[in-house]
């Protein structure tokens, strides 16, 4: 069952961001996407792009089949209380939020709702989000439809909800991390001669066609990286290099301190 109309609460980075990749991906018009933002100019903004964009919160959700959640984890409870007569059992609930569990926002919004917790990132707005979700009980009859408008916006997995922090690191986090490489690859090639447009440009590709290189052969990372390690050649001195100065454990401990601090 495709879900027919939208409210998305909250127009911030990741708010406007699946806004825009739904319109976007042709899944629904603007007309059937409804958004709550306190900000003015925010919302005359999304009303040029053909959105209904309201102030009030109520005003956004009260016809929407799923209401959307992307506000901030202290704002949450309040925003709820306020939309507790609006939110009918019906109506599916998703929340962005993280840190904020299903049994907590079940006990805001009532324990016979339809609540779900997705993560994306901020690709969503591109289609090519890594979107992770999961359910309370009540969602069986929801979840593939919540999966189907997902899968507009990039690729989906439903996971159990202990995974769910785990997740919020590796997939949201993890566009900052992958980034933070792709600036630091840039100075590098700065630093040999490139000016820095082009050492974006070279960098960005790299990144994008190692990336393509294991999701279309499903092969494991080191098997690429053999490929391209001769005996005595400049990859793997390279390699060595960066894993002397602790290159994969930094990785893992910037995931590990992440998600500590989620704790």
């Amino acid at each position: 069952m495709k879900v027919g109309k939208i409210a998305i609460i909250g127009a911030g980075n990741m708010g406007s961001a699946i806004a825009k990749g739904i319109l976007t991906s042709g899944y629904l018009p603007a007309s059937s996407i409804s958004i709550s933002d306190p900000r003015e100019k925010t919302l005359e903004a999304l009303r040029q792009q053909g959105f209904n964009a309201f102030s009030e919160n109520a005003e956004a959700a009260k016809d929407a089949d799923l209401v959307l959640f992307a506000v901030k984890p202290y704002h949450i409870e309040g925003v709820i209380a306020n939309l507790k007569d609006v939110l009918t059992p019906d109506k599916i609930i998703v929340s962005i939020v993280a840190g904020v569990s299903l049994k907590e926002l079940a006990s805001m919004a009532g324990a016979d709702k339809k609540i779900l917790r997705v993560m994306p990132n901020t690709a969503i707005s591109i289609l090519e989000s890594m979107t992770c979700i999961s359910g309370n009980g009540n969602t069986k009859d929801c979840m593939d439809s919540v999966k189907e408008l997902f899968d507009q916006l990039g690729q989906t997995v439903i996971i159990t909800e202990e995974l769910m922090g785990a997740a919020t690191v590796l997939a949201s986090c993890g566009t900052a991390f992958a980034l933070r490489y792709v600036r630091a690859a840039m100075q590098g090639g700065i630093e040999m001669g490139f000016g820095a447009e082009m050492a974006q440009f070279i960098t960005a590709q790299t990144v994008k066609g190692a990336v393509k290189l294991i999701m279309d052969t499903g092969n494991h990372p080191e098997r690429e990286i053999d490929k391209v390690t001769t005996p005595r050649g400049v990859t793997i001195t390279g390699i060595n290099e960066m894993e002397h100065k602790g290159f994969s454990s930094s990785v893992i401990q910037g995931l590990i301190a992440s998600y500590n601090k989620m704790g």
